[in-house]
């Protein structure tokens, strides 16, 4: 049977059936409480309620974000809440819980520290209002729990349940709660009748006159006792005393239930009812005490009789005969239970009672007497009250009411009581603390407020998990500290030792702002001794005397103070005088601090009370860094009253303050420069900065994400307000969200132009400011679909509504398509997405034809998934009258796993059965395209059209035009007059931040992609916004050479015109991401300026040559550059459309874009380019660093006999794009052509360019690579083709070897004796980051290069890394000391990390199905323990993944390669070779992080153990048989580990 261990258990089981909403109050959001786990866990089954009409909500909130906050507005929308919380909360809370005492409130209360609770924090609340019930074992809590649940709904008013878990964690299991008994002894009725109410309170803090109150029908009833006066609050103010009745009850279990009636109160709490009946009238009076008797009395009748279990307000156990009794408050009732039970006739303590309270407010005096024996005339009164803040304690006050009127009215002698305040006692000296207490009793003179036990409790451990800085939140203590060093100091920072303050009260600003003035007070008295000392002449040399005396006139200014201060330190440590070492004993006074004080958005819900105010209204020189964690997905939370206040602009009001807002993952630079003006500011300042979570434990990724979307949308602007800018002549606010501050701009462009015109025109301007800004997207879909309806309205024929839902444009083109022939065959058609799709004239429709393709697993692409959903969960919509049919386009192989055939063609597939379940008529049956069919989806697209014309009935119509044939790719170049197209118009175009499509093919061939944020896209289009376009920039530069001075371009253009990062790409080349529109000319010009470019670097043509860095043959690498920068520029195209478009200034106007007046020429590549992408490559044996054999062209460099560059073994055919499940497409290693001597090898790779220019597939661009070519021509038929073209014959291949594929880490030396430094570069991103500010360092470091002018170069390698080359031997030191500095000589990173790679995938790549630069670094890091395990920490397995199959980073290369099959699944390459050699081979398909994880650390463990003798990882697996090798690109989808399902 089912049984429960712990009070958090009970406690939380009964919250959750009995309410609609669980706020479950949490330490942080990635640390559970003693209830949340289980809260949790039952939220996620969907665990039904007794309450609740559906599952409860389990909302977690942080302790310190003032929690109850999240109760008003559920509450007064008629939602029964509970609260499950430490008791670390009610103090600060009190504000809350007056008013929220007249809502049926329950708050679960779990005392702190567990192994010694502070009562005080119960006592310190008693009077606001709230019913208290307090359980002391784990039985209790469960019974309490029912108990307080059950009241609430009753009385109408708020009830705290309160228990020290730690007491009750000794106790044996119990069972889980009765359901049946849960339902009896909850008031269903009263619970539906306030689930059927709303308030309209609004306020928070304000009373608002709402008392919990009972209804009266008729005349009021009459009461034997007189109700107490009730306050509005509803408190009682006096209490009714009645004679004392003894009741001599056994120990265990024998408490009475009260003999009254189980009558059961309906709540109306609330103003006063004017519902009536023609019979009576309906009034109401407030709850008073002898309710919440009578309504208690009731529930544990009901309680008893189903489980015999008995309570009362007050228990009494003992003798009915006793003379002395205990009440204990705050203390383990059984413990001392057990030890009256023990008692001997040698314990004065033997036929005493012992009495405990269970309703501790309201305080029914007569129910406390009705308890205890008459015969009791000792009473010592036992309370924990840690806070002593008054003499007498609160229970003994209580008693001494209660016992005193009630004897007086009764004319008898007074009971003496004792008070006695409870330390910590251990279970082994409760007897003995028992005789001390009650030999005090018993003496003639008994001391008051005698201390039991120790005051201070054990000592333990603090629990400080209210107060414990996440991991992700110390970035911005990492850019403190890199910016202010050892001057920093953090007033409240956490783990201080703060003379006995609590880490709670430590921690907010009020104390951290006090702590500061103390430490300002210090620091003056310090100033004024220095200058005393000055005075004085104290020392025995006269340099200290100068030294401190500049000192002095500067110490308020802290960039001189701090300059001067290491000096002064210096001369007084050698002055040796009593005056030098008194000053010494304070010396960091010398300098002047950064003081800063920290803390989170839980400051931004009460502004007054948080202390924020004070510290900016102080006026003093104290910074604020403000930790804002919300995430973006939480900012429109339906709940007002959660709304933080607006920190910045609070401060911004008082005039006197830096204002701040900043995110560490939005811009780096931004966050570094608003702290160093905050620091130099006089005067308070405040810094918002933005880490947006929902668990501590969430992955930077994670924060990533969020962080671009609260940015890019507006809700975490970045900015900077310097109230005293303008005294410098600089604007007092900066704008410094980029994408914001261009939109602003335009607003305020049309803003003007609108003003202007309404001025000139005043008979408009109603009109105008009328609809000025007033679209929104539920109008802009009503105008479209008017619009066009009436477009159509002469039209004859049927309508025909045509809605698409597609990601890559396949289901768009489509439905676009089908449109076009319904026009033609007389049907009124009507195209667009389904998200732009009006729903509510769904049911007005007539024929309406859904096309959908299928996206992730399953899932609708995005443009539908709003459209999806509304259908869905739809209970209205009637689709009786409307024919409908639906196509849908999938891959069935694309999940090849039996039980994932259900992805295929998913959402057309639900969508067309939730159709025809709201009623549509069937026009055809849904049709299936599949990418697997020879010609892919069109084939079951031509089956399905033709019925849906017949079913139509415009199947006969004759005379239908042809269709103009598809743009393709080879349209684009010839009408682009090579390479001109529209760009230029594009570019001027400033309505959007897009190039046209053709346009985007055409631009790649100058070097740039058009791209969108993915993170931002679903989040933009639900705001009605297009795509946050933005471009991407590559770079050609042969071999990946640069020099310092182009290094130092390269940042700056990344810093000013990009995202603040650059990538090294595996194309050994600059990459930048994130240039905007409107700075992609000046990225350009700047690019040229720095005497680099971008032509070819992508699109049709032959791209970047790529060669091997060899830093140990600097003359070699020299030779071997030289034939590489040669093919580069042999290869180059010849058009002018580069300079008239990007580096032309607008004056210049000798532009090729209209009138051909004169005619570019091409004379190698011709109007149409090549197929398809181009690449060559330089390897030089042993290092296959450049992959040489994934290329079109791979040149293996030969020497001489004198160790000279003689030539080149040429490899062709080579290639790594692939589709997947589609076998026609296939990576591909180069063949062997033979050898060229090194004059001569640009017009071999020439002619082979030639050969695929002429042969390669111009109509499929999937197989338009020269790899295809090859295979479809013979590696011999292919090789005389280019010796027919060349004149010449290749000759025979000359022997080398490789050895490895990957680069070799640290310094090395080369034969000239010049030094060179390969850094590893995790993926080729350079960037700063609070834990690593790699990009700041390197441009340093190139600064130190151009200074000295004594060469040095930086070499790109084709893995993503970077080696600073030819450095002489006396710039070492100095290099060497700016590396360690920034952190640059670490290679000490495990062999799997040093040999991984990754493309760059989400969030730019348009081709990206799911993570893999941001992701692979994670999954290295989750398996690296296994790798030190097992031994191999410093062995190589070459280690690749990708975002898609198109193979960037050349992950069929990889010994064990992951490539992108979906976000989050990955499909998973084995058997690779080491060198670059042999392609891999599909393992497991769609699998995900935990098969990866699983997979791999058996694998890492058996290959540590099987391995033989120098055997490579991809070696190993083919030889124990875990995957098979293979020999050609052909073969690579053949007997594969994981063979694809070929049935449905």
């Amino acid at each position: 049977m089912a049984s429960i261990l712990t009070a958090g258990e009970a406690a939380a089981r009964i919250a959750y059936l009995a309410s609609d909403l669980v706020i479950s109050v949490q330490p942080s959001l990635a640390t559970d409480s003693e209830f949340s786990t289980f809260l949790r866990s039952y939220a996620e089954r969907k665990a039904p309620s007794i309450v609740s009409k559906t599952a409860p909500e389990v909302e977690a909130v942080r302790h310190n974000a003032d929690p109850l906050l999240s109760v008003f507005q559920p509450i007064r929308n008629g939602k029964i809440v509970s609260v499950t919380t430490d008791s670390s909360i009610l103090l600060q809370s009190v504000p809350h819980l007056y008013k929220l005492a007249q809502y049926p409130l329950v708050i679960h209360v779990s005392l702190q520290p567990s192994a010694y609770p502070d009562y005080s924090e119960i006592t310190a609340i008693r009077q606001c209002g709230f019913i208290f019930l307090q359980s002391d074992t784990l039985q209790e809590v469960q019974d309490m729990a029912m108990s307080a649940h059950a009241l609430a709904l009753k009385s109408g008013k708020g009830v705290i349940h309160f228990f020290n878990s730690g007491s009750v964690s000794q106790d044996d299991p119990i069972a889980h709660e009765s359901r049946d008994l849960v339902r009896q002894i909850l008031d269903l009725d009263s619970a539906r009748r306030f689930q059927g109410t709303k308030s309209n309170e609004t306020n928070i803090y304000a009373d608002d006159g709402r008392i919990a109150s009972l209804p009266v029908i008729g005349s009021a009833p009459h009461i034997n006792n007189p109700s107490p006066s009730v306050s509005r609050s509803g408190q009682v103010l006096e209490k009714i005393s009645t004679p004392i009745s003894a009741i001599a009850n056994a120990r265990s279990n024998s408490s009475t239930a009260s003999e009254s009636s189980h009558r059961d109160s309906s709540e109306a709490s609330g103003p006063a009812s004017s519902v009536a009946t023609s019979v009576e009238s309906v009034s109401t009076r407030p709850v008073t005490f002898e309710d919440i008797d009578n309504m208690l009395a009731g529930i544990w009748g009901t309680m008893k009789d189903a489980t015999k279990r008995s309570y009362e307000p007050f228990h009494y156990s003992g003798p009915a005969s006793a003379t002395s009794a205990i009440f204990l408050f705050g203390a383990d009732s059984a413990l001392f239970g057990q030890a009256f039970d023990s008692a001997t006739s040698s314990d004065v303590f033997q036929n005493a009672g012992m009495i405990t309270p269970r309703l501790y407010r309201p305080w029914i005096g007569p129910k406390l007497l009705s308890s205890v024996p008459t015969t009791v005339k000792k009473i010592a009164v036992v309370e924990r009250k840690r806070r002593k803040t008054t003499k007498w304690g609160p229970l003994l006050l209580d008693l001494l009411m209660s016992t005193k009127g009630a004897n007086l009215q009764a004319g008898r002698e007074t009971s003496q009581i004792v008070g006695y305040q409870l330390g910590y006692i251990e279970p082994a000296t409760i007897r003995q603390a028992l005789r001390g207490i009650f030999q005090n009793l018993f003496s003639d003179k008994p001391l008051q407020n005698l201390e039991v036990g120790l005051p201070e409790g054990p000592r333990l451990q603090e629990q400080a998990k209210n107060l414990g800085r996440p991991d992700l939140e110390n970035a911005y203590m990492k850019i403190l500290w890199q910016i202010f060093g050892d001057r920093l100091h953090v007033a409240n920072e956490l783990g201080r030792d703060n003379a006995g303050v609590s880490a709670q009260l430590a921690a907010n600003p009020e104390y951290g702002f006090g702590k500061l003035i103390a430490r300002f007070e210090h620091r003056q008295r310090f100033v004024e001794d220095v200058k005393d000392a000055v005075k004085a002449r104290n020392f025995t040399t006269d340099a200290p005397q100068r030294w401190l005396k500049s000192w002095a006139l500067e110490a308020e200014n802290a960039e001189k103070a701090n300059s001067i201060a290491p000096d002064v330190i210096a001369r007084l440590a050698t002055d040796g005088s009593p005056a030098a070492s008194k000053l010494l004993a304070s010396k960091k006074l010398f300098f002047q601090e950064a003081n800063w004080l920290i803390g989170s958005d839980a400051w931004a819900y009460d502004l007054g009370n948080s202390g924020v105010h004070h510290v900016i209204a102080s006026g003093q020189n104290v910074n604020m860094l403000i930790i804002d964690s919300q995430p973006y997905s939480e900012r429109t939370a339906a709940d007002a009253t959660r709304r933080k206040k607006d920190i910045g602009l609070y401060a911004m009001n008082f005039g006197n303050a830096y204002v701040a807002s900043v995110a560490v993952y939005g811009s780096y630079t931004q966050v570094l420069q608003a702290m160093i003006e905050a620091e130099q500011f006089q005067g308070p300042s405040v810094v918002m900065a933005y880490l947006p979570y929902n668990k501590e434990s969430d992955t930077p990724l994670t924060v990533l994400q969020e962080t671009k979307k609260s940015i890019d949308l507006g809700y975490w602007p970045l900015y900077r307000w310097n109230p005293r800018a303008e005294e410098k002549g600089e604007q007092n606010f900066q704008l410094d969200s980029e994408r914001i501050r261009n939109e602003l701009q335009e607003f305020l462009r049309r803003d003007n132009y609108m003003t202007q015109l309404m001025n000139r025109h005043p008979q408009f301007a109603a009109n105008l400011s009328e609809s000025y800004g007033s679209e929104v997207r539920a109008t802009q879909k009503r105008k479209a679909k008017d619009a066009y309806s009436k477009l159509l309205e002469g039209l004859y024929g049927a309508p025909m509504t045509v809605l698409f839902a597609s990601d890559n444009g396949n289901a768009e083109s489509l439905a676009k398509r089908l449109g076009n022939r319904g026009k033609a065959r007389g049907l009124k058609s009507m195209v667009m997405s389904m998200d732009d799709y009006p729903m509510e004239d769904m049911p007005t429709e007539e024929n309406l034809v859904l096309i959908t393709s299928t996206a992730g697993q399953g899932e609708f692409p995005q443009n539908g998934r709003a459209f999806w959903e509304a259908v869905k969960t739809s209970t209205d919509l009637d689709l009786t009258n409307v024919n409908f049919t639906v196509f849908a386009i999938g891959d069935s192989h694309y999940w090849p796993r039996k039980e994932d055939k259900i992805y295929y063609n998913k959402p057309g597939k639900d969508l067309f059965a939730r159709i025809v379940a709201l009623g549509g008529k069937v026009l055809t049956e849904i049709g299936l395209g599949d990418d697997q069919d020879p010609d892919q989806y069109q084939t079951g697209y031509s089956e399905w059209e033709p019925k849906l014309w017949q079913a139509l009935g415009v199947d006969k119509v004759e005379g239908i035009p042809d269709e103009p044939p598809p743009l393709t790719n080879e349209d684009i170049k010839i009408q682009s007059n090579y390479l001109r197209g529209t760009i230029t118009e594009g570019l001027q175009d400033t309505s959007t931040g897009a190039i046209s499509a053709s346009d985007a093919q055409l631009t790649k061939f100058h070097g740039t992609y058009m791209e969108d944020d993915r993170d931002l896209r679903d989040e933009r289009k639900a705001q009605g916004l297009e795509p946050a376009y933005a471009f991407m920039i590559r770079c050609r530069l042969p071999a990946g050479v640069a020099t310092p001075d182009q290094w130092l371009k390269m940042d700056a253009i990344a810093q000013n015109l990009g995202n603040e990062t650059m990538k090294l790409t595996t194309r050994q080349t600059f990459q930048f991401h994130g240039v905007i529109k409107g700075k992609l000319k000046p990225a350009m010009q700047a690019i040229n300026k720095a005497l680099m470019t971008t032509i070819a670097a992508c699109g049709d043509v032959n791209r970047n040559v790529m060669c091997s860095v060899i830093p140990s043959q600097s003359q070699f690498h020299a030779d071997v550059f030289a034939c590489a920068k040669k093919i580069n520029d042999y290869l180059l195209p010849s058009t002018n459309a580069y300079h008239e478009i990007w580096l032309q200034d607008d004056n210049d106007k000798k532009t090729q874009v209209a009138g051909d007046a004169v005619q570019d020429q091409e004379p190698l590549y011709g109007p149409t380019y090549l197929p398809r992408k181009f690449k060559i490559t330089i390897a030089v044996p042993p290092h296959n660093d450049t992959d040489v054999y994934a290329h079109d062209i791979g040149l293996i460099a030969i020497r001489n006999s004198d160790g000279h560059l003689e030539g080149f073994n040429v490899l062709a055919g080579g290639g790594m794009g692939v589709t997947h499940n589609m076998k026609k497409t296939y990576p591909r290693t180069g063949s062997m052509m033979g050898y060229v001597s090194k004059d001569i090898i640009h017009e071999a790779c020439k002619n082979i360019m030639f050969v695929q220019r002429d042969n390669g597939d111009r109509k499929d661009r999937k197989h338009a690579r020269l790899k295809y070519t090859i295979d479809d021509m013979g590696v011999d038929v292919f090789r005389s083709k280019v010796e027919e073209y060349w004149g010449q014959k290749f000759d025979s291949a000359r022997p080398f070897k490789f050895d490895s594929n990957i680069d070799t880490f640290g310094w090395q030396k080369d034969e000239a004796g010049l030094n060179h430094f390969t850094f590893f570069i995790e993926n080729g991103r350079i960037e700063d980051t609070t834990a690593f500010p790699m990009k700041t360092g390197l441009r340093e470091l190139a600064n130190t290069l151009l200074q000295h002018q004594r060469g040095g170069e930086f070499r790109l390698t084709p893995n993503q890394h970077l080696v600073l080359s030819n450095i002489p031997d006396d710039l070492v030191p100095e290099i060497r000391t700016l590396l360690e500095k920034h952190k640059l000589d670490n290679t000490d990173f495990s062999g799997l990390r040093l040999s991984s790679s990754a493309c760059v995938a989400f969030p730019t790549c348009g081709l990206a199905m799911a993570e893999s630069e941001r992701y692979l670094p994670a999954l290295i890091s989750k398996l690296e323990d296994t790798v030190e395990q097992a031994g191999l920490r410093h062995d190589s397995i070459v280690m690749r993944m990708t975002g898609c199959p198109n193979g960037c980073a050349r992950p069929w290369l990889g010994e064990v390669a992951f490539v992108g099959k979906a976000y989050g699944a990955y499909n998973m390459y084995l058997g690779g070779g080491y060198h670059g050699q042999r392609l891999n081979k599909l393992y497991r398909s769609s699998i995900k992080e935990e098969e990866i994880v699983e997979i791999m650390k058996g694998f890492i463990k058996r290959y540590s153990l099987e391995r033989r003798d120098g055997e490579r990882f991809g070696d190993w697996c083919i030889r124990t048989g875990l995957i098979n090798e293979t020999f050609e690109g052909k073969d690579f989808h053949a007997n594969t580990a994981e063979e694809e399902e070929e049935d449905e």
